[in-house]
């Protein structure tokens, strides 16, 4: 049974076409009511039983949420028709975004995996003792409280363990806390008087679920307000302090921790031969949850706290997003101008926003001018993770503008980086970030932009980021015959190689984690695929004759697909048999360099052998009387006969 769109004009203070919305998203409508939450509830009763419903309200979610729990039938699906679109200056206008955004709503959401963290309550407090030791007893009752003091206060009460000593370590998120310790002191429960204590020891080790961080100081992870289980307060603010122990105590049993990115370890160009290439995960991590393991880097999903840039900015698409996946993130973003051209608009612009966002767009809508009618809001859990490959795809889909709209919260480095990259290959005018607090600030903004002409033919990119990034590219450079220029760290360019410094010694063939540069097995040749290049700086560190420079540009020709030469040479011929080997310049510039100067070639003969194959080389040393692999000689063997003459000399 297909899914019906339930419309409600909210008290007629919107404009809804029933007909024009449906025809355009392919779904069935129901008539437009007034009062569906209050008045009509009933008729919305009715209407839910019915089937799979989507109701087109956005703030009485909870009241149809309720309604469906005392129907026991499931909850419907939503669409915000009215903030978006219907609240508005042009609200006349918005049916193709009305359309639009049924249509989206319409649309099937993958689930994000994850897996279950169990929290048993063990709850480790650090900070001085007059705050600590309040806090611990009154979560007492419902957590394991263990308190690390960091003055003199004496503790006056077993119903909590009390420790001393330095934390040297803490690693994890909720459920999974690792901490070590320094000059760590046990209480001694026994003897008259203040407690005692137990010699100072270091590497000490303890696990928790939960961290009460009241020293007041520097954290002791990565981006604390990101760390499932950190909690922190100034120990000054009782009030926080007191808001602290109301969060801690929540934080008992099983909770489901999304598993935001996948990572593909043979994709990786992190490191080869111990020789580091990409940083830039690593690098732009806010949470510290990306470590170095060797030729690839480690991403541990507990301390993840999900921004995306990771993946935003990985050159070789071995780590992605999958909340939602870009997949998904594609069809949404088609539906809704496929949709909005199908339903008679013609220049749709995106608004891709976070929950912030969000609130700002519904502050606009009911106490200013709301969105104009060709801009279409896409919500996102996070947008710093928006990339350059999102970019262009939006655009190439048919959108005329993307503007990211920009959180107070917002992790802005990846974005940047890939707002610089995305305008580079669209052009500036295409794709930017709005930075604006004030809800009609940022409304005025949107109604001021100059629209530009979006794709008058529209594409459809899949496949990883680095073929949408291209395939986008390509539809909106459809004249480009040169290369187009790209900023540095950029993740698609070329290499230039100094053929009169280079030895083709291949040492760059056999780092190059994405296999752009390849060797030829019948001679001496470095060939080079633009389209597989990362720009990872690996070919050009490893290099001896620093022969190798980066040039970061995208080639949108057949060209990049296919390998060109860099640098070939005649091969040398072997002296003895002939056979093909080596670099004949190479082979050449040795001997005039060792012949008669260096004492393991000071005769002709030896000098000669520099000018061999292996196995001729190999088969000449071996007939010398110094030849380097001759054993002792092989002791005479003894026969029958030999046994019997012993035997009568004797």
């Amino acid at each position: 049974m297909s899914t019906k769109l339930l419309l409600c004009d909210c008290a007629g203070t919107q404009s809804l076409n029933a007909d024009d919305i449906a025809s355009a998203c392919g779904a069935a409508c129901s008539k437009v009511h007034t009062a569906l939450c209050t008045t009509e509830l009933e008729t919305a009763a009715s209407l839910m039983q019915g089937g799979d419903m989507v109701i087109a309200c956005g703030q009485e979610q909870d009241v149809f949420r309720a309604l469906a729990e005392e129907l026991g039938i499931d909850a419907p699906g939503f669409v915000d028709l009215r903030d978006r679109a219907g609240w508005s200056e042009q609200g006349g206008d918005a049916t193709p975004k009305m359309a639009a955004l049924a249509a989206e709503a319409l649309l099937p959401q993958p689930i994000t995996p994850s897996v279950d963290v169990y929290s048993e309550g063990t709850c480790f407090v650090v900070g001085p003792g007059d705050v600590a030791f309040d806090l611990a007893e009154k979560l007492s009752g419902v957590l394991a409280v263990t308190v690390l003091v960091t003055d003199d206060v004496q503790p006056m009460t077993r119903a909590y363990d009390v420790i001393r000593g330095q934390l040297r370590s803490l690693n994890g998120a909720l459920g999974g806390f690792s901490l070590q310790f320094n000059g760590l002191q046990q209480l001694e429960p026994g003897g008259r008087g203040a407690f005692a204590w137990t010699e100072p020891r270091d590497g000490a080790k303890s696990t928790c679920d939960i961290v009460m961080d009241l020293t007041g100081g520097t954290p002791f992870v990565q981006a604390p307000a990101k760390r499932e289980g950190y909690l922190r307060a100034d120990p000054k603010d009782s009030i926080a302090v007191e808001r602290l122990a109301f969060e801690a105590a929540q934080l008992v049993g099983t909770f489901e921790k999304p598993l935001y990115v996948r990572m593909e370890e043979t994709l990786c160009a992190h490191s080869r031969a111990e020789q580091v290439a990409c940083t830039n995960c690593l690098d732009i991590c806010p949470t510290g949850a990306i470590t170095s393991a060797g030729e690839y880097v480690a991403i541990d999903p507990m301390v993840c706290a999900g921004c995306g840039a990771c993946a935003a900015v990985c050159p070789s698409t071995a780590i992605t997003y999958e909340d939602p996946p870009v997949s998904a993130l594609l069809s949404r973003m088609h539906i809704l101008a496929r949709t909005y051209r199908r339903a008679g608009g013609q220049a749709p612009r995106l608004l891709v926003h976070d929950a912030y966002g969000a609130e700002m767009i519904r502050l606009a809508a009911r106490f200013g001018r709301g969105l104009p009618a060709d801009v279409i809001p896409l919500k996102l859990n996070v947008i710093s993770g928006f990339g350059h490959a999102e970019m262009l795809a939006a655009l190439a889909h048919g959108f005329a503008k993307v503007d990211v709209l920009l959180a107070p919260t917002t992790e802005r480095d990846a974005l940047d980086r890939e707002l610089e990259l995305a305008q580079a290959i669209a052009g500036p005018d295409g794709v930017g970030l709005i930075d604006e607090a004030d809800p009609d600030a940022m409304v005025d903004l949107l109604y001021a932009q100059d629209v530009p002409t979006p794709l008058a033919d529209p594409v459809l990119p899949l496949g990883n980021r680095r073929q949408i990034a291209r395939l986008s590219a390509q539809a909106l450079n459809p004249q480009a015959e040169a290369p187009l220029p790209l900023p540095e760290n950029a993740p698609y360019g070329a290499i230039a190689v100094d053929t009169d410094a280079c030895t083709l010694c291949l040492s760059c063939v056999s780092l190059c984690p994405s296999g752009a540069l390849i060797d030829n097995p019948d001679k001496p040749q470095l060939n080079f695929q633009q389209d597989a290049c990362l720009q990872c700086g690996l070919c050009k560190g490893i290099c001896p004759e620093d022969a190798i420079a980066l040039v970061p540009q995208l080639d949108l020709s057949d060209a990049a697909l296919s390998q060109q030469v860099l640098n070939e040479e005649e091969p040398f011929a072997c002296v003895e048999c002939g056979a093909l080997f080596g670099v004949k310049s190479t082979v050449e510039r040795i001997m005039e360099k060792l012949a008669g100067a260096h004492p393991m070639f000071a005769t002709s003969n030896k000098a000669r052998m520099i000018q061999m194959c292996d196995n001729c080389r190999v088969n000449a040393q071996f007939q010398q009387t110094d030849n380097p692999f001759q054993s002792k000689p092989k002791p005479k063997v003894v026969t029958t006969e030999d046994y019997f003459s012993q035997r009568k000399d004797h």
